[in-house]
């Protein structure tokens, strides 16, 4: 299968291949100008995560694949599943609003605790951080998709897969004249 593969990029002449080098970049190309509009639509830095770990079991499990708002004027409620970005951190953490603080000046603060954790999330925060705010938060779970994600992870784990599965795509679109 590879092998027909390489042979028909062999057999392409020039005009050809740039033409499906462009293919390809208008597939990048549109793929990112998605994401930005779900950006936008949605109000949130990150639209679409994935549940890394297994700490909001039952509720999602690991690999299942969230969508998020994240609008202003929506007020945080004890009960939401939140996403939320912490200082120090670079992957967002999923998991439950269990109890909110409503400061004299109006500004609301929160708690959060894993579904399937039994100590709340002060730990994960930054040092000397008690509660979040609303700039911590990366979004609101709308809906999910149950382990459509798991290829993410897949591919994050082993980054041979991930290589083979990004040459495969590659090869695909280059040699694939439709």
């Amino acid at each position: 299968m590879i092998q027909s593969a390489l042979d028909e990029l062999r057999r392409m002449n020039k005009r050809q291949f740039i033409y499906q080098c462009l293919s390809f970049g208008m597939i990048v190309s549109s793929a990112l100008m998605i994401w930005k509009g779900l950006m936008v639509v949605t109000g949130s830095e990150s639209p679409i995560v994935v549940v890394l770990s297994g700490s909001m079991e039952p509720a999602f499990h690991r690999g299942d694949l969230l969508f998020l708002t994240n609008f202003e004027s929506d007020p945080v409620r004890v009960g939401e599943i939140v996403v939320f970005k912490v200082e120090g951190r670079d992957i967002p953490i999923v998991h439950r609003v269990v109890k909110l603080h409503e400061g004299r000046n109006g500004t609301v603060k929160f708690l959060t605790k894993g579904d399937n954790n039994s100590v709340d999330d002060r730990g994960l925060y930054a040092p000397g951080q008690l509660w979040l705010t609303s700039k911590d938060m990366v979004g609101r779970a709308r809906g999910f998709l149950p382990h459509v994600g798991m290829v993410t992870i897949y591919m994050n784990e082993y980054p041979k897969f991930k290589c083979a599965v990004l040459a495969a795509l590659g090869l695909y679109v280059l040699v694939h004249r439709e």
